[in-house]
């Protein structure tokens, strides 16, 4: 049984679905209090709280040290910066479980309201020329249905989100559960910006969305990707980092 069918009503369930949040009343997924958000100020003061992290892959970083952390120092991936809203750990993993293979689309909302929510995410939202979801490989899409990263980018920007900017040039192996040398092997010239989207990439400053960060490969790969199109800059805003 799904999470949203377990913590509210099937009515409320499909009402989420069909209505922007601030139409009806609701109730938080995590304490259930009600009404409220679906994640509540006090479940967000304790299960989200604003950390120091780093600039470039948002590692999260003792509260001495500087903005950028030691292994960004001693090799810079292509992101110039990384914002996540949340640190991937109860109750969140159910979050994201849900809404990838539960088909919970109701999620989008409230997980892109904490992704607008992190600290650094308004700049990278203003300043970005498009939104550039990570794609799927072509069999994972037609075996879920959607894509969760571009769900989340038109909750974030719906006018700004192009998900045609960058493709998945061949399919991949899951990347849960595999070390970081075979994570980075595994999305190794995985995606490309194809020739059509040229003028939309060149020289803009692009904004990946994705649902969860774990050892940074398919960003650093996507990124990679992008720039060599030409983009000006890549950024990334992420729901949930595996710290």
């Amino acid at each position: 049984m799904g999470l949203l069918t377990r913590l509210l009503p099937p009515f409320a369930d499909l009402a989420g679905r069909l209505a922007p949040a601030h139409w009806l009343p609701s109730q938080c997924l995590i304490c259930r209090a009600w009404p409220a958000t679906p994640a509540c100020p006090a479940c967000r003061a304790r299960f989200a709280p604003a950390m120091p992290r780093c600039r470039h892959c948002a590692q999260p970083l003792p509260q001495t040290a500087g903005p950028v952390c030691g292994q960004c120092l001693r090799k810079p991936p292509p992101l110039a910066h990384c914002v996540v809203a949340v640190s991937y750990g109860w109750p969140w993993q159910g979050w994201v479980a849900q809404f990838k293979f539960h088909d919970a689309t109701g999620l989008a909302g409230p997980m892109a309201e904490l992704m607008a929510a992190a600290p650094g995410a308004h700049a990278l939202l203003a300043a970005a020329d498009a939104l550039t979801p990570v794609p799927l490989a072509r069999e994972r899409l037609a075996e879920r249905g959607y894509n969760q990263a571009l769900l989340l980018a038109r909750k974030l920007a719906a006018r700004k989100t192009r998900p045609g900017l960058l493709l998945r040039t061949r399919p991949t192996p899951a990347q849960h559960g595999l070390p970081r040398p075979q994570r980075l092997r595994n999305v190794r010239g995985a995606f490309t910006a194809p020739p059509e989207q040229a003028v939309a990439v060149a020289g803009k400053r692009l904004l990946l969305i994705d649902d969860v960060l774990t050892t940074g490969a398919t960003l650093r790969a996507a990124a990679q990707a992008l720039l060599k199109a030409g983009a000006a800059q890549v950024d990334a805003l992420v729901f949930a980092r595996t710290d």
